[in-house]
C-alpha cells in the first residue's frame, strides 16, 4: 500500500514538475515575442531616420539648412537656391491649425455631451456613430471638400475671392475627420475622472457645465492635451485631403482662402515620377519628410512634456 502511494505522489510530483517547466518555457517565449514585437517598431523608427538623414546628405550639400529652413521662395526644379521651404510649412501649419480649432471645437463638445450630459443609452449609440467619421477614406473627404464645401464658400465670398483650391476647406474637412480622435480620447479621460470630485461640485451648488468645464475638464487636461496632439500630429501628416482640396501652389499666406501646398502634398507631387531618381529635385523629398518627422516629433515631445506636468493620479 506504502509502495503505491509513493509511486502515486512522485507521478504527481513529476506532472507538476512537467507543468510548471511548459508555463516556464511558454511565459519565456511569450517574453521574446513581445520584445521582438517592441524592437520592430524602434527599430522601424531608427530605419526611416536613418533613411530620411542618409538621402538628405545630398540635398543640404547643395542648400545650407539655414536657407532651406528660411528661404521664402519653393523652386527647387528651377535653381537649388530656389529651395526655401517656408512657403511649404505655412501652408502645412495653415491647414493644420485649421482643422485643430474645427476638431478641438467639435470633438471637446461631443466629448462633454457624451460624458456629463447624455443618457447611458443614448451614449452606447452615439459613440459608435462618431467613430464611424474616422474610418472613412482620406480621399472621400478631399473630394468632399473639393465638390461640397468649396462651392459653398464660393458662394458665400464669391468665386473670385475663394481659390477652387484652398486652405479653407481641406482644413475644416480635416478637422471633421480628426474630430473623433479627440471626442473619444477626451471622453475616455472624462469618465475616468472619480465621480467624487463631480459629486462633491454638485454639493456645493455648481451646475452641470460649471462641474463639466471647472471640475472634471481641469481634472481630464492631460488626457485631452494628449488627444489633441494626437489629432494635430495627424493633421500635419495628413496627405490626401490637402493633395485633392489644398492644391499644388506654394504660397506663403495667412489667407486660407488662397490655394496653397502642404509638405506632404509636394512630396506625393514629386513621388508621382515627375523627378528623375537620385536627381536634386528627388533629394528634396527626403529634406522635406525629414523636416516633417522633426516637426512632428517636437509636437509628440511637447505633448509628452505637458501630459506628465499635468497628469493627475487618483486612487
Amino acid at each position: 500500500m506504502s509502495t503505491t502511494l509513493n509511486e502515486t505522489s512522485q507521478e504527481q510530483l513529476e506532472r507538476v514538475a512537467r507543468r510548471r517547466r511548459r508555463q516556464h518555457n511558454e511565459q519565456k517565449i511569450v517574453t521574446v515575442l513581445l520584445m521582438a514585437a517592441a524592437l520592430i517598431s524602434i527599430l522601424t523608427t531608427v530605419g526611416v531616420v536613418i533613411l530620411l538623414v542618409s538621402q538628405s546628405v545630398g540635398f543640404f550639400e547643395e542648400v545650407s539648412i539655414w536657407n532651406f529652413l528660411t528661404g521664402t521662395e519653393w523652386a527647387p526644379h528651377i535653381s537649388p537656391e530656389q529651395s526655401g521651404v517656408l512657403e511649404l510649412v505655412s501652408g502645412t501649419l495653415l491647414v493644420a491649425a485649421i482643422a485643430g480649432i474645427v476638431s478641438l471645437t467639435l470633438g471637446l463638445g461631443a466629448a462633454i455631451f457624451l460624458s456629463e450630459y447624455a443618457p447611458e443609452r443614448l451614449r452606447r449609440i452615439l459613440k459608435p456613430i462618431l467613430e464611424v467619421l474616422a474610418g472613412i477614406p482620406t480621399v472621400v473627404y478631399g473630394y468632399f471638400a473639393l465638390t461640397f464645401v468649396t462651392p459653398i464658400f464660393q458662394g458665400i465670398f464669391g468665386p473670385e475671392q475663394v481659390s477652387v483650391f484652398n486652405a479653407l476647406s481641406a482644413g475644416i474637412v480635416m478637422g471633421l475627420m480628426i474630430m473623433p480622435m479627440v471626442s473619444t480620447l477626451s471622453e475616455d479621460a472624462m469618465v475616468a475622472v472619480p465621480r467624487s470630485l463631480r459629486d462633491a461640485a454638485y454639493a456645493l451648488g455648481a451646475t452641470r457645465f460649471e462641474v463639466a468645464t471647472k471640475v472634471v475638464m481641469p481634472a481630464a487636461l492631460s488626457g485631452i492635451v494628449a488627444s489633441f496632439i494626437l489629432g494635430l500630429s495627424r493633421a500635419i501628416g495628413e496627405t490626401m485631403i490637402v493633395k485633392i482640396a489644398a492644391g499644388a501652389t506654394p504660397n506663403l499666406t495667412l489667407n486660407p482662402l488662397e490655394s496653397i501646398q502642404a509638405m506632404t502634398a509636394y512630396i506625393v507631387q514629386i513621388s508621382g515620377g515627375e523627378a528623375a531618381q537620385g536627381s536634386f529635385e528627388y533629394k528634396t523629398i527626403f529634406a522635406v519628410g525629414l523636416l516633417l518627422f522633426i516637426m512632428t516629433l517636437g509636437m509628440n515631445i511637447v505633448g509628452r512634456w505637458v501630459i506628465s506636468r499635468f497628469r493627475q493620479r487618483y486612487e
